[in-house]
Order: C-alpha cells, then sequence, then structure tokens
C-alpha cells in the first residue's frame, strides 16, 4: 500500500456558486449507460461521494429512493440542498462531512458515485468503506471529465501557460499537492479497488463538443481547487483581463471548441445483487 498524497479539505471552499454555474454536466448518455449497466432496483440508495453541487446526484436520483449527497464543504451542500427544496426532490439527504469519516451501515447502497474526486481523497481506506456500504452486487463509478487546459488545442496549451504563470505570481501554486499523478501512476485506481476486494474495472469513455466562451472559462477556473476566487483575491480583474488578451486571438468567432472527454469507471463488490 502506497502512502497517499493528502490534499486540503477546504480547496474548494468559496468555490460553490461557480462549481454549480460553470463546471459541464455529465452527458445524458453517459448517464444513461451507467444507470443501464448499474440497474438500479428504483427502492435503492445512492452514496454520491464528494458530490459537489450535485452533478451526479441528481441526474442519477430519480432512479433511487433514497440520495446521500455528501460532501466535506458546507458551501456545496448548501447548494444541493437549496436545489433539492427547489425541485422538491425530499429524497435527496445532504450531509457534510469528509468522505473519510461518513458513517453509514454495511450493505446501505446499491450505487455510489465519485465525480472527478478519488485523487483528492485517501483511496485505500474510501474504497475499502465503500466496498463495505455497497449490497453484495452493487457498483461503484469513479467518473471523470477532462480540464479545458489539458486538451492538444493551440488555446488550451496557451491557458495551461496562463493558469501556470498566474499560480506562480500569486504564489498558490502548492494550494494542490505536488506528486499526486505520479502516485496515481505508481498506485492506479484500479489496484486501489483491488486490493478492496472490488470486482475489475470497466472503462466507459464519451465526447461531447463544448463551445467555450471566455467569460464561461473564467467561470470555471474560478470552480478549481488551484485558483478559487480566495486565490485570485483583489487580483481576479486583472486575471480577466490577462485570460481575455491570451485567448481572444484564438476566438475567432467568440468561443473556443473543446472535445470534452468524459468517462466513468465501473466495478463492483462481488456477490449475488
Amino acid at each position: 500500500m502506497h502512502d497517499e498524497v493528502r490534499f486540503a479539505p477546504d480547496l474548494y471552499q468559496g468555490t460553490s456558486g461557480h462549481y454549480d454555474r460553470f463546471r459541464l454536466p455529465y452527458p445524458d448518455a453517459m448517464i444513461d449507460d451507467l444507470l443501464r449497466r448499474a440497474a438500479p432496483s428504483g427502492d435503492g440508495r445512492l452514496l454520491d461521494l464528494a458530490c459537489g453541487t450535485g452533478q451526479l446526484a441528481f441526474p442519477l436520483g430519480d432512479r433511487f429512493a433514497d440520495v446521500w449527497a455528501v460532501d466535506a464543504e458546507a458551501d456545496m451542500t448548501r447548494v444541493v440542498r437549496a436545489q433539492a427544496v427547489a425541485a422538491q426532490a425530499d429524497h435527496v439527504r445532504t450531509v457534510t462531512v469528509s468522505a473519510e469519516e461518513l458513517r453509514a451501515e454495511p450493505g446501505s447502497f446499491e450505487l455510489i458515485v465519485i465525480g472527478n474526486a478519488f485523487h483528492r481523497l485517501r483511496r485505500d481506506l474510501v474504497a475499502q468503506r465503500a466496498h463495505a456500504w455497497l449490497k453484495p452486487g452493487g457498483c461503484l463509478a469513479l467518473c471523470w471529465s477532462t480540464s479545458p487546459w489539458a486538451g492538444p488545442r493551440d488555446w488550451q496549451h496557451a491557458l495551461a501557460a496562463l493558469l501556470r504563470t498566474w499560480q506562480d505570481a500569486l504564489g498558490v501554486a502548492s494550494r494542490v499537492p505536488a506528486g499526486w499523478e505520479q502516485a496515481r501512476q505508481q498506485d492506479p485506481d484500479h489496484e486501489v479497488l483491488s486490493r478492496a476486494g472490488f470486482a475489475p474495472v470497466e472503462r466507459h469513455e464519451f465526447t461531447v463538443e463544448h463551445r467555450w466562451t471566455i467569460p464561461e472559462l473564467a467561470g470555471h477556473i474560478r470552480s478549481t481547487s488551484f485558483l478559487p476566487p480566495a486565490a485570485l483575491g483583489d487580483h481576479a480583474a486583472e486575471f480577466d483581463a490577462a485570460l481575455s488578451t491570451e485567448l481572444t486571438p484564438y476566438a475567432g468567432d467568440g468561443s473556443l471548441t473543446d472535445p470534452v472527454g468524459f468517462a466513468y469507471e465501473l466495478t463492483r463488490r462481488p456477490g449475488p445483487a
């Protein structure tokens, strides 16, 4: 078992409004495919760990009698609770606690989902607990999406360079711990899950072309752990101006095309459903 790289528990503090507005939703095709493979009974319980503002809890929640939306940051669960009240989704329960500290009875859930967050958790511990929390035959899905600065296009390379420059200039490069990517390469998620007793992982991928405006990208960046509003501080307007100056030459029609990759990795707790 490898030592886990630890992320600070409050990295997303103050980002919930931007997270809710500017994070791209998982595509319907992916949600439908996940539900088809997980085959919930309709009477079971869903656990969305590190739920953010409910990007998985809400589109999946109609197929469950009970939904737990769990996040360590109160800003996130407040948004989920407000959305649940507005939608009269009384079966959605918010829990403000870290994934590592959540308490649940064995065999409580038919499906557990973790969206863009497994790398930030103590993976071995969370995998072991998720295995116990699932009913036999129940599923765990690690859901992912690519970031606009991580693609191969010229504007994406320019954006990535700009973000590095600003992280260094603001002295916030250490918000994300060094070496987290290497730790996952040395101890891949599928090996972590296998050690916890899960079945082999199946990966399912989807691509959706999205056209970003520069203001949308500014909002999306504020939803991140590395340049949230707290890190930008009084330099927010200056950052927006630099972002516009850098990306406008690439946005001939006012937008920037991004083939966003979405995926989920599905595994099961062995045993009869």
